[in-house]
């Protein structure tokens, strides 16, 4: 049997590694290693990238679309026509019936690893014209898209830390270690971070567990979960206070705020706030010396400073501490990348929230979506535009939302429900019809929604390695016929791909600074057809590509960048240079300047302030719970591949020594934990790691449920640690549900552990082997 080569962008995390796959003449990948020839990732690979075969080849992956029969079961639909009739008719007979909000969408964040998923996500949305929307960001980034649409007008304008030139990095509740980096896309980030090292630079990590990347830095410094806020606050409070915090020249006239910001940060002097955070006041004020004394440094926060109760503000206040010590837009400090297939040209709105709220709790709108905390009230409360339907593409609430508990039994409520889903999961089993995509090496790759966070300006193309079989539709037709099905209309899918290409280019030769201004549309589209790209999605990604910075401009500029030209020329990908300053191109609030005290954001710092006072009455009995990343998880997507439920990838509660001794638990133990909305049991695991107070329990676990078809997540079920996670606390600005610092409380069980909290012995005789 021969043998060949395919080359593509791992789709696991956001790391953008290339991948260098041996396929058999079969189409089964048989060997998986790095990409050496990728510019950006060099041949680093980890351990979830070098399983992408197991994954493709996995037994209980889906081919074929499933129906549900009436006893709850699933069987395999006649084909794909007649489960996109039962999609149709049963979308359909909903909306007509109680109207457009009565149908919901959920998109989870693997669609963000994909090209269809930005493609044709928003296409059916716009088609249902439902305000309910759900996606995982609520449950993730959502902060720093609210802090960066205030700041700098557009919710995807967001800075990353320019890893390979910063001398300082301070990162919070980031363990990129673990999760391979997250809104930072940087292959090998553990040879970054050493690089800043070996070049006499400083990396910094504040967390609550001494992670291995807080293992890896100059310094660890532990933090009391929630209250990154306070630590933030007080360093920007120690900036103004000795004179540290200056306006550089290339921002000189393009900030408001400033001496708001000043009067507002006056009250959280170190020594107000060392109590709170658990960092002493002299710590406090020297990181903000470090940070202003270092010659080209950034602040990089992520998911743990998103998903708390000051989610906006932690997001908020990192940028800011980028501004006052004169790192933003600039080499080695913060800086915005450069995708190629985002043209600069393109008109911004000024961004706001509120536009409308949901019904039950009248929480806002961001970013044209709904908090996913609020997705149980909106199925279950009865009245007008109650939820009566549900399309899911990707992601698994019942696993990844606050009290899935709750969800789970509310999806089972619905009238009709399609996911698009290659597995029969815990959300999914409630699916009256699953539309699985093919398999990752019969799907082309690139990474529209991740170029625009890379710490260098690069793209690649990742053609499909396999053919699709007979009959059996792409990721994008999927989507592409779901859309036309949600509109009510009977159409051709190919349509809608025409409808959007017309309009873009519509708008293109139309507008001011475009390559293509005043150029002939019909004149452009032919192009699309006669220069390389076959499908309705690769010519889609040719025109973007074409319009971008780097694009040819249709033949406007010699060599410049199309699809044809990345795919063939460039099949490694293509490395488009350091980051460059471009805030011009970014900022677009209605003021045209950088706006560094929101009013929005002001009046959470009240609610902030008034809680340093309310922290002195807090329980002494109470421990914080918090998430924790693994290297070889992502969320629940990956439990289902056996090499990565093995060695330290296990469901286990971490808690510190003395507080193990104080309640008198042992390493191994079933451990009862209770909050104000649920209980769990799981096995302790007690280490040095983790601060006193606190207590550590990885998320996407849970796969103990009937009717699912995972048959190795199943043997290592774990513990969902959403049983314990409250729908009711977000943060006010973003809507994100709140799942690190949650109180909770810890009782021994003296029973025999449960089934599902199993997998530590399952996997102590397995061997020793994250992203969003």
């Amino acid at each position: 049997m021969g043998s060949r080569m395919a080359y593509r962008t791992c789709p696991l995390c956001e790391a953008l590694c290339g991948l260098e796959l041996t396929l058999d003449d079969s189409g089964t990948v048989t060997r998986v290693r790095g990409d050496r020839d990728d510019p950006l990732s060099k041949g680093f690979i980890c351990p979830k990238g070098a399983t992408l075969g197991r994954l493709d080849a996995d037994p209980d992956r889906l081919d074929t679309p499933l129906l549900r029969r009436p006893d709850g079961s699933h069987v395999q639909a006649p084909g794909w026509d007649e489960a996109f009739e039962v999609v149709r008719h049963g979308i359909r007979k909903v909306a007509e019936r109680y109207g457009k909000d009565s149908v919901a969408v959920y998109i989870g964040n693997p669609t963000a690893h994909s090209i269809a998923g930005p493609l044709y996500g928003a296409a059916i949305i716009k088609a249902l014209g439902t305000r309910n929307v759900y996606t995982a960001s609520t449950a993730d980034q959502m902060p720093k898209h609210v802090s960066c649409g205030h700041m700098f007008g557009d919710p995807l304008a967001i800075p990353v830390p320019d890893l390979d030139r910063t001398d300082h990095l301070l990162m919070l509740g980031a363990n990129p270690l673990e999760s391979n980096g997250s809104l930072c896309s940087a292959p090998d980030f553990p040879g970054r971070l050493k690089a800043i090292r070996g070049r006499g630079g400083k990396v910094t990590v504040v967390d609550p567990r001494r992670t291995r990347t807080a293992a890896l830095a100059s310094e660890h410094v532990f933090i009391r979960p929630g209250t990154d806020a306070y630590l933030l606050m007080a360093l920007v409070r120690t900036l103004f206070a000795e004179d540290l915090a200056e306006v550089p020249a290339h921002l000189a006239g393009r900030v408001n705020g400033l001496d708001d910001l000043r009067a507002l940060a006056v009250d959280f002097t170190p020594e107000r706030v060392a109590p709170v955070t658990g960092i002493p006041a002299a710590a406090i004020r020297r990181m903000a010396r470090d940070l202003a004394a270092a010659g080209r440094a950034a602040v990089y926060g992520r998911i743990g400073t998103c998903t708390q109760a000051y989610g906006t503000l932690n997001s908020w206040l990192v940028d800011v501490l980028n501004v006052l010590t004169g790192n933003l837009d600039r080499e080695g400090g913060a800086m915005f990348p450069r995708a190629a297939h985002m043209p600069a040209y393109r008109r911004k709105r000024p961004f706001t929230t509120g536009r409308w709220v949901s019904r039950v709790r009248g929480l806002p709108e961001v970013n044209g979506e709904l908090p996913v905390a609020t997705l149980a009230d909106e199925i279950e409360t009865p009245g007008e535009g109650r939820i009566r339907a549900l399309i899911t593409i990707g992601g698994n609430p019942v696993l990844s939302a606050p009290n899935g508990a709750r969800l789970d039994p509310a999806l089972d409520g619905l009238e009709f429900m399609v996911s698009v889903d290659p597995y029969l999961n815990e959300t999914t089993r409630h699916a009256d019809v699953v539309l699985p995509p093919p398999r990752p090496v019969q799907t082309p790759h690139y990474d529209l929604a991740l170029l625009p966070l890379a710490v260098r300006d690069y793209v690649r193309y990742s053609p499909a390695a396999v053919p699709l079989p007979a009959g059996r539709p792409a990721e994008s037709e999927i989507l592409a016929r779901l859309a036309v099905l949600a509109s009510g209309l009977d159409g051709d899918p190919a349509a809608l791909d025409e409808m959007v290409i017309a309009a873009t280019l519509g708008k293109a030769v139309a507008s001011p600074g475009s390559p293509v201004q005043g150029r002939d549309p019909d004149e452009l589209r032919k192009m699309l057809t006669d220069d390389g790209p076959a499908s309705l999605t690769e010519q889609r990604l040719d025109m973007m590509l074409r319009l971008g910075p780097y694009g040819d401009g249709f033949g406007a500029v010699q060599d410049g960048l199309t699809l044809a030209r990345l795919r063939d020329d460039h099949p490694h990908g293509l490395d488009l240079g350091a980051l460059k300053p471009r805030l011009d191109e970014v900022l677009c609030t209605a003021s045209g300047h950088i706006e560094l005290c929101p009013p929005s954001f002001a009046a959470d710092a009240a609610r902030l302030r008034a809680a340093l006072d309310d922290d002195r009455d807090r329980d002494p009995a109470q421990m914080l719970l918090i998430g924790r990343r693994h290297l070889r998880s992502n969320n629940s997507w990956l439990h289902n591949v056996p090499e990565l439920v093995r060695g330290s990838n296990t469901c286990t509660l971490q808690l510190n020594p003395e507080d193990a001794e104080r309640l008198g638990i042992g390493g191994g133990d079933v451990v009862r934990v209770v909050s104000r909305s649920g209980s769990l049991e799981a096995v302790a695991e007690t280490t040095d790691t983790v601060m006193s107070g606190v207590v550590s329990l990885p998320h996407g676990w849970g796969h103990d449920r009937p009717g699912t078809r995972t048959e190795v997540a199943r043997k290592h079920a774990g513990v969902n640690v959403n049983a314990v996670t409250d729908e009711n606390e977000i943060d006010p600005l973003s809507g994100t549900a709140v799942f690190n610092g949650v109180p909770v409380t810890l009782e021994p069980v003296l029973a025999p552990a449960a089934p599902a909290a199993s997998p530590r012995a399952e996997a102590e005789g397995a061997g020793t082997a994250t992203a969003g």
